[in-house]
């Protein structure tokens, strides 16, 4: 059995990462992010290092200067082959190459922060747990794995910003078969450094993960205040309603 089998049969022993219903492990909380800064470092990375193997087909390049960019610093930071500020985000990847590549055609990213939602928690917080937890496996094409989503084809893209990680792996008794014994994760072992901490490293993520869910529904700010505001008008009707049908049952009574 090779080692990314072995992992597979033991994940379910994990410390620290226990297997929600969906099959995966337990999700960290992203860090809350809504800042225009952040926004924008998080539009940044996106373009960098996710534009060239995933498209946003349903985002507009120039929804951006929701974000407080002006069309002059998306064009001259954000556009590298010729797209117009009105462009959506699509890529010149053909689906047949992607997947002759990679083995699968990377999803569209538009709306992933909502599809990636479940009850083991947010679609953010599935992509902040899934982006810091890719390790060294030579044993995949890619050279690389990851604990979320065992076996995948997604190459660790921000890997030297985190630097080169394996997992490691310690033998102990099987607690529910006596004389065999299986092999349970002990944690990360850093091989070399990245261009940044830790703590850095998941600064930048949180700061990705946040633009994803904003571009998953870039009203959702709007919308939660014109809801309050329904609900405020709503229970002000209704009190004046109820106090006018007081008022007009009044002499009935």
């Amino acid at each position: 059995m090779n080692f990314s089998k072995k992992l597979l049969a033991v994940l379910a022993l994990l410390p620290g990462l226990v297997f929600a219903s969906e099959g995966g492990v337990a999700l960290d909380r992203a860090p809350e992010r809504s800042d225009i800064a952040s926004l924008q470092n998080g539009a940044k990375l996106f373009v960098n290092y996710c534009l060239n193997c995933h498209s946003a087909s349903s985002m507009r390049y120039n929804r951006l200067r929701d974000l407080g960019l002006n069309e002059d610093q998306i064009k001259n930071n954000l556009l590298f082959s010729g797209e117009k500020v009105g462009d959506m985000m699509n890529i010149a990847m053909r689906p047949a190459d992607a997947k002759a590549w990679f083995g699968a055609v990377p999803p569209d990213l538009t709306v992933i922060a909502r599809a990636k939602a479940s009850s083991a928690g947010s679609g953010a917080d599935y992509l902040y747990t899934y982006l810091r937890s890719f390790y060294k496996d030579d044993a995949r094409p890619t050279g690389w794995n990851n604990l979320v989503v065992p076996n995948v084809a997604m190459p660790h893209v921000l890997w030297e910003m985190q630097g080169v990680r394996t997992i490691k792996m310690v033998e102990e008794a099987d607690p529910h078969e006596k004389g065999k014994t299986v092999h349970r994760f002990d944690g990360f072992e850093q091989v070399t450094p990245g261009t940044m901490t830790t703590q850095e490293f998941d600064a930048q993520v949180a700061d990705l993960v946040a633009y994803m869910s904003w571009m998953a529904e870039p009203t959702r700010d709007l919308r939660k205040r014109l809801g309050a505001i329904v609900v405020i008008f709503l229970s002000l009707f209704a009190f004046l309603a109820w106090r006018l049908n007081e008022s007009y049952w009044k002499g009935v009574k």
